[in-house]
């Protein structure tokens, strides 16, 4: 399964902001590799950069402790864990901040 496969199998909730984060990452993150990596859409560059998921009252973003570490101060808003920040599906998604968040995985993590 590729990352829309991974996609299409969501209500249209889901899937559209599904493929909202897919699409904001993929404008950043050029040269990354995509794959399903631990059942989640990933980007991979030399290892993996950042991953996200949808999961039942919100969608998980998954781009480390140290991302989330370095974005604390605007992430205060979400739940956020050692190593994802949870965004509600009730709200809308922060596309900038998803993106800056996946550049600077990018920039940190790729080898």
């Amino acid at each position: 399964m590729d990352i829309q496969g991974y996609i299409s199998k969501f209500d249209e909730l889901r899937r559209v902001n599904l493929q909202a984060i897919y699409e904001a990452l993929k404008q950043v993150l050029v040269e990354a590799q995509e794959r399903i990596s631990y059942g989640m859409p990933t980007f991979y560059q030399g290892r993996n950069i950042i991953h996200f998921a949808a999961n039942k009252n919100h969608l998980g973003l998954y781009p480390g402790p140290e991302a989330i570490e370095a974005f604390q101060e605007e992430l205060r808003e979400f739940k956020s864990s050692k190593g994802a920040t949870l965004f509600p599906w009730n709200q809308e998604m922060p596309i900038s901040l998803i993106q800056r968040i996946g550049l600077w995985c990018y920039e940190h993590y790729r080898k």
